[in-house]
């Protein structure tokens, strides 16, 4: 595999004149959104939003449950905020406190979708440590019940828990302090990610196995599953919360599909050949599984690779040849290629859109991202 050398990407300060305000002000807002500010901003939205559902609730395993997804915020990225802010920022937008309030919607939408795939993918673990299926999982079984029960009542809580944060995703976005017709596109923006991500979700289950499945059938999956509610709405609500023209909202959504599809090729070629000390992951899962990625529909192409696929499940002697096929095969570089071409339009798409400057350098910035994390 190529080498990859890990790019962390930080959100660059814009440097607005003093003089420049929101397009919809607000109240004592400072004259430069900045995001180390709106980050911390995003973290404290998030607290206030489960401190609120926990002294809103009178289940005593509600409170518990909402204390262990306080816990598995900490850690993460905060790439949706950061897309969030970087449009938001880009038009002119100047209230942190607004901006970090859909970056806090995002987040809890990303985490709702994380802990439902976890249970799709059967997986227990999260960043290096148990997530919710894995946290109540174990603990049913610390009470007695038989392994099958306990992994049963592990996945029913984290569906519920999955189900908790994306009413507060919804919640969040319907409180937002903005004019109606902006929180109204805000909105729209939202119910699509959900809808794209739980269609793409679907296929992944479907095409399982299923070795006919094209390349183009595959990026398409990865389009619905993660570029949408990733990339595309993010950037395009950033935008439309600081007033910007729908065209370039419009614009931004459809260059961040190629990018988010860029970012989960690069990840399904981690989740093969990265670093699970880097990336949290296993890194035989997803052939163990029979997952079609872009890393396997090219590689099937070579008939040492395609006749290794079925037996990925037997062994991990199984795993380990059909990893050195893929290798053999090209597929690493080639889905790499396909990461850098995807991108290579999305910026050339910024630059025919007519978007600002400014942020074009930051898209570029996010590119370099994703085409060179590890993690």
């Amino acid at each position: 595999m190529s080498s990859v050398t890990q790019t962390a990407w930080t959100a660059p300060e814009h440097h607005l004149p003093e003089t420049q305000t929101s397009h919809h002000p607000a109240t004592s807002a400072p004259a430069v959104a900045t995001w180390p500010r709106t980050s911390r901003l995003v973290d404290e939205q998030i607290v206030d939003i489960i401190t609120s559902a926990i002294d809103g609730t009178n289940s005593v395993h509600a409170r518990g449950l909402w204390r262990h997804l306080a816990d598995s915020f900490e850690g993460g990225k905060r790439l949706r905020p950061q897309l969030v802010w970087t449009s938001y920022a880009a038009f002119g937008g100047t209230d942190e406190v607004r901006c970090s309030a859909l970056g806090a919607a995002f987040e809890l939408l990303h985490a709702a979708l994380v802990i439902h795939d976890d249970v799709i993918d059967q997986d227990l673990t999260r960043r290096g440590r148990s997530n919710i299926a894995g946290i109540y999982g174990r603990g049913a079984l610390e009470r007695g019940l038989p392994e099958e029960e306990a992994r049963h009542v592990g996945r029913s809580v984290a569906i519920v828990a999955g189900d908790m944060l994306l009413a507060a995703a919804f919640r969040a976005v319907r409180e937002l302090n903005c004019p109606e017709p902006a929180r109204r596109a805000i909105a729209d923006l939202m119910d699509r990610a959900v809808a794209d991500a739980a269609g793409g979700e679907l296929e992944d289950i479907l095409i399982a196995q299923d070795t006919s499945i094209s390349l183009g059938d595959v990026l398409e999956m990865e389009r619905q599953k993660t570029a949408v509610y990733s990339f595309a709405a993010p950037l395009a609500a950033g935008a439309l919360l600081a007033g910007a023209p729908a065209a370039s909202a419009a614009a931004l959504e459809l260059l961040g599909e190629k990018v988010g599809i860029a970012y989960q090729v690069i990840d399904d070629v981690l989740g093969t050949f990265g670093d699970p000390g880097q990336t949290g992951k296993s890194v035989t899962s997803d052939l163990r599984g029979g997952k079609m990625t872009a890393l396997t529909a090219l590689g099937k192409r070579d008939p040492q690779v395609s006749s290794r696929l079925h037996a990925a499940a037997d062994s991990d002697d199984a795993v380990e040849a059909l990893k050195a096929a893929l290798h053999h095969a090209g597929a690493d570089d080639s889905a790499l290629a396909l990461a850098h071409e995807l991108v290579s339009e999305a910026l050339q798409d910024a630059a025919d859109a007519g978007l600002p400057a400014p942020l074009r350098t930051d898209l570029t910035r996010i590119c370099n991202h994703v085409l060179h994390r590890e993690n």
